[in-house]
């Protein structure tokens, strides 16, 4: 039977988002073709008909996990507001949480897959370091003073940099930690969203300084 246009759509999009959770789960080299077709409830063979190989697939998914974390940072905090400074706040508060530190097939591709991309190359590696400029890029656009920059300075290049690399080192180093030492895990988001917070002058007005209701 022939398969629909719509169907062949939604089961490359089934295929890229199994893949882009089973990667950031377990490891470019930890998951198999099968695991995915199986993830996706599909054939192995239906999967080289969306893929020419699996390098193309892991290429591709790299860039579906980007986009979907993405698309969350830019999705203004009910409680921060839709201005800028809101964002940053949100995109601190809800990236070194425990929710976000506990859904590593749903969160940031650079915490989890960063050491395996760094040994890549050809399509995997130039997928992985355009998803990293995209989120420098945004970071640096978003200032703390509730602006938007219409064009991107070298100190907003600075801040985007800083605050990107502390929170995911901080969000590698609390999965690393959540097992063995909990409380140490907690203690590294929280010390981490307070310093952030601090440093780039994103405290909310009108609170008393406490982050303990914030999160995703």
């Amino acid at each position: 039977m022939k398969v629909s246009k719509a169907q062949v759509t939604e089961n490359r999009r089934s295929i890229l988002q199994a893949a882009a959770r089973l990667y950031r789960e377990r490891g470019f080299t930890g998951v198999g073709v099968a695991d995915i077709t199986r993830e996706a409830g599909l054939t192995h063979g239906g999967l080289y008909r969306h893929f020419e190989s699996k390098d193309a697939l892991a290429a591709q998914a790299c860039e579906c996990a980007f986009e979907w974390t993405l698309s969350e940072l830019q999705t203004p905090d009910a409680d921060a507001g839709a201005d800028a400074g809101g964002f940053l706040r949100a995109g601190v508060a809800n990236y070194l949480s425990p929710q976000h530190r506990d859904s590593v097939g749903q969160g940031c591709p650079v915490a989890a897959l960063a050491a395996d991309a760094a040994r890549e190359t050809g399509a995997i590696a130039d997928a992985f370091a355009q998803g990293i400029g995209r989120y420098m890029a945004l970071f640096a656009r978003r200032r703390p003073d509730d602006t938007e920059a219409a064009q991107i300075e070298p100190e907003d290049r600075v801040r985007a940099i800083a605050m990107l690399s502390t929170m995911v080192g901080g969000l590698i180093l609390a999965r690393a930690t959540a097992r063995g030492l909990p409380a140490l895990s907690d203690e590294i988001l929280a010390t981490l969203r307070h310093h952030l917070e601090a440093t780039w002058g994103l405290e909310a007005s009108g609170t008393d300084g406490s982050d303990e209701s914030r999160g995703p």
